[in-house]
């Protein structure tokens, strides 16, 4: 049997490569090295030869997307996971690719882009998605908080996620609020270790209680 063409995939895997026209367009306008990672205060702290940036950037983007997107798709219990969460699983690593490497590329050629607000910006907002429709998603193995208690228990799963779901919707509204208030990436490290831990303390109190 034939199989179907899976014309999303390569839509989204296109996209991930769309950032290699812009950089050929501009390869010599930009500097032998570029800076590909940036602190807090948004002060470049690495940098990689400018072939690395614009090649293997956009490459890396779509090996992580491909991987990622067949691990959906090929999920067992794919049917559980919300369709929301399962099309932003699809598209977050093209549209990130869309934004983040363009960003790199116009922040080499020394225009003032505040990347240490755009970063925190775009990470709280996929928080915030993902912590809204956490309770609309049921048990897979792919997307949501994947530990053997909430894997082996539904209802484990359920009032996990559910819990989660409002704590990641507040602490991407903080992270949000927080980067245009300047705040120290420890503090975002640490909330997001909050967002982690918190629901996997509680998925092991449940499976403690026997749920």
């Amino acid at each position: 049997m034939k199989r179907k063409t899976d014309m999303t995939l390569i839509t989204t895997t296109l996209i991930c490569l769309l950032p290699i026209v812009l950089a050929l367009v501009l390869y010599n306008k930009l500097p032998n090295q570029i800076a590909i990672h940036w602190n807090y205060a948004g002060t470049p702290d690495n940098f990689a030869p400018k072939a690395i940036a614009v090649w293997g950037l956009p490459i890396l983007m779509a090996g992580i997307h491909i991987f990622s997107y067949l691990m959906i798709q090929n999920d067992p219990k794919k049917a559980n996971v919300s369709s929301v969460l399962k099309q932003l699983g699809k598209w977050i690593i093209p549209v990130m690719s869309l934004i983040l490497i363009p960003v790199t590329l116009f922040k080499a050629m020394g225009y003032n882009i505040p990347i240490q607000i755009l970063v925190p910006v775009i990470l709280g907002v996929i928080i915030i998605i993902f912590g809204n429709y956490f309770p609309k998603c049921k048990q897979n193995y792919t997307v949501g908080i994947k530990l053997s208690w909430t894997l082996n228990s539904k209802e484990n799963w359920n009032k996990t996620h559910h819990m989660a779901g409002y704590l990641w919707v507040i602490g991407g509204i903080c992270i949000v609020v927080g980067s245009f208030l300047n705040m120290n990436w420890l503090l975002i490290i640490l909330i997001v270790a909050v967002l982690v831990g918190v629901p996997i303390m509680y998925s092991y109190s449940l499976y403690k209680k026997g749920i």
